[in-house]
């Protein structure tokens, strides 16, 4: 018997087995603290928790209203870079159009003005070359009088007289050089 005694004390002794105060206190203050933590401590971590959620989530939405905001400006700016290139190209263009006009006009210009320096410079060489044939017909009118004069034996002093000889012995040179260059052609 004492052995049943024995495995009577040993499973009055067990430590795995409580005793029946210790698990009702056990369980009353289990039921405290489950209280306590479902009434006051679970609602707080929850509000908390939603308001970690509700920020992240605002956090999220404002980062993409700022994405599409980001967007649109790069957008616009793309769209902006575009017009000025267009622009700029329609400005090369036109600068391009007004410098090849610039140098035509002046083109036009300086052949205007050379046709007009040779205009003048022609006038200016028949202007010189009429003085030279009045010089020379009045040099060859007084050397043909003298020579005439010496020849025929009398004086050709009257002016009449001096200006039909001079003007016959022009005649007769001018159609001996016609004569010559129709020959010559």
């Amino acid at each position: 018997m004492r052995a049943a005694s024995v495995l009577a004390a040993e499973e009055a002794n067990n430590p795995l087995i409580p005793h029946p105060f210790e698990l009702v206190v056990g369980i009353f203050s289990f039921a405290v603290v489950m209280i306590v933590l479902g009434r006051i401590l679970v609602p707080r971590l929850q509000k908390t928790l939603a308001e970690r959620t509700e920020a992240i989530e605002g956090g999220l939405v404002r980062a993409e209203e700022a994405q599409k905001e980001a967007q649109q400006v790069l957008d616009q700016y793309k769209a902006q870079q575009k017009a000025a290139a267009v622009e700029a190209s329609n400005e090369r263009r036109k600068a391009e159009e007004q410098g090849a006009q610039i140098i035509a006009e002046a083109k036009e210009k300086a052949q205007a003005e050379a046709r007009k320096i040779v205009e003048d410079a022609k006038k200016q060489i028949e202007a010189e070359r009429q003085q030279a044939l009045q010089s020379l017909r009045a040099e060859i009118g007084t050397m043909s009088v003298e020579l005439a004069g010496r020849v025929v034996g009398e004086s050709l002093e009257d002016g009449a007289r001096q200006s039909r000889v001079v003007d016959r012995f022009l005649e007769e040179l001018e159609s001996r050089a016609r004569t010559q260059e129709q020959v010559q052609s």
